[in-house]
């Protein structure tokens, strides 16, 4: 076990600045699991929650106007996203704190930049009115905005009632995950036609950006999407953290006020010192961290893309007066329905509002997480970050139900603010990351250059797309 240091100059906690927070606690780094399945599930819970706007509507979407110039973007996107999340994850890896905690050693009001974009990007409940939209198509009609009151009403009283919400988001998200597998896997044995499967090439071949056909938003919000996005890539520092990753195994997990247990957690984390034995552990829970973020998150995320797109190429491409909506879905539906068989089709209905469904719960949780973790950190030491949770939850649930009561049900458009301010979030955070990992964490620890060029790749694209696309939205204004 490591000495703990009471000069703390001598000791790994000495380069985390202590003009906003203190300085974290130095404690052993816990021994990894003996096996990677015992670890997975923070990168199902973010190829489940990411597996809605992207995967089945906005690819999806494109591939029924465009066919498949651009699901080459997924690959990128999924890609970018990847290295952006072992990031965050290095981070929380190392200290049990979050990336937005590290953030808000350097200047204060951090965390509350990208919780304020992140409560701006979900505000709007698109994906719950999407999921609604969907079930209208199974009953055969019904008042969209009451059946996403509903939602969202129950999506409140799950993260309540839970005892530990962590929990229960992951076994939601893996039967999520598991339904859509299902439904992908007898798709393309069933539905998908032979001209598609032969088409697939195209992508490579093919490969565009069909701006003038499209527009710059949609395509960036696609980008953004493809995968995570936006805050959904922050929060992965509070999932694996309840998740008992390396340091995080430190910080209590939020229970529920009702049927859990509370804990305070927090509001600082914790360092090791870099002694051999614990760069050894730490080797082999950056191995495993990896791992389960490239079987689960990556590999999901880009199989799911893959043959939603191909399923929407193969179904409604070129058919003309299609919706520039979420209506696309249903126009899909019914061609499966009509070419496979009406099970197919309400097949393919109920696991898209329930796919919806669980997205809606995910980002209601990793909003509510993201404020409350800020909040608790920087301006309410004091007060339970369960508490702070909860709280945010219900103005979340109880705000969407006022904005789908006052009319806003177009689901396409409130996806597509959300992802370009997902976009603009991604720019900045990609920069601090690289401040964050090589100029607080050990040496031996710290962020390489390789990564370190990515997240610089990462900075750029978001960068100039949120300005390209900021200068297209004004253009329409004026």
């Amino acid at each position: 076990m490591t000495r703990q240091h009471d000069d703390v100059s001598s000791s790994a906690a000495w380069r985390f600045p202590a003009r906003y927070l203190p300085r974290p606690e130095v404690r052993p780094l816990p021994a990894p699991p003996a096996s990677t399945w015992r670890i997975i599930g923070p990168g199902v819970i973010a190829a489940g929650v990411g597996l809605a706007s992207g995967e089945f509507i906005l690819f999806p979407y494109i591939a029924s106007q465009v066919g498949l110039v651009f699901v080459w973007a997924a690959v990128v996107g999924l890609v970018t996203q990847f290295f952006l999340n072992m990031e965050i994850e290095r981070y929380t890896l190392a200290t049990g704190e979050t990336a937005l905690t590290g953030f808000s050693r350097f200047w204060r009001h951090w965390g509350l930049v990208f919780a304020v974009l992140t409560i701006f990007a979900n505000l709007w409940p698109g994906w719950a009115t999407s999921s609604a939209t969907m079930i209208t198509y199974l009953t055969g009609g019904g008042n969209v905005a009451l059946i996403t009151v509903a939602l969202l009403l129950l999506i409140g009283l799950i993260l309540t009632l839970a005892p530990v919400v962590y929990v229960a988001l992951e076994r939601a998200e893996m039967v999520k995950v598991a339904a859509v597998l299902v439904l992908l896997l007898v798709g393309a044995i069933v539905a998908i036609s032979a001209d598609a499967w032969a088409d697939v090439p195209k992508i490579v071949t093919d490969a565009s950006v069909p701006v003038d056909t499209l527009g710059l938003a949609l395509l960036m919000g696609a980008l953004a999407f493809a995968g995570a996005g936006g805050g959904q890539n922050l929060v992965q520092s509070n999932w694996i953290r309840d998740k008992g990753f390396a340091m995080g195994r430190y910080v209590p997990r939020i229970t529920s006020p009702v049927t859990g247990k509370p804990e305070a957690a927090p509001s600082t984390g914790f360092i090791f010192e870099p002694t051999d034995e614990h760069l050894s552990r730490w080797r082999s829970w950056w191995r495993f961290a990896n791992r389960e973020q490239l079987s689960t998150f990556v590999l999901i995320t880009f199989l799911t893309i893959l043959f939603t797109s191909l399923l929407s190429y193969s179904t409604v491409y070129g058919k003309p007066d299609l919706e520039n909506n979420i209506g696309f879905l249903q126009t899909e539906g019914e061609v499966l329905k009509s070419d496979v068989g009406p099970w197919f089709g309400v097949l393919f209905w109920v696991i898209g509002a329930f796919s919806l469904f669980a997205a809606a719960l995910g980002i209601v949780d990793y909003t509510a997480r993201l404020v409350a973790d800020v909040v608790k950190t920087s301006y309410a030491r004091d007060t339970k970050e369960s508490t702070l949770y909860f709280g945010v939850v219900w103005v979340l649930v109880l705000v969407g139900c006022l904005i789908v009561a006052a009319g806003f049900a177009q689901p396409l458009v409130l996806l597509v603010i959300s992802a370009c301010v997902g976009g603009l979030m991604m720019f900045i955070y990609s920069g601090l990351l690289i401040l964050l990992n090589r100029r607080v964490l050990p040496r031996q620890i710290r962020i390489r250059a390789g990564r370190a060029a990515v997240l610089g790749w990462s900075v750029a694209l978001f960068g100039v797309l949120s300005v390209l696309t900021l200068i297209e939205q004004l253009g329409k204004l004026f």
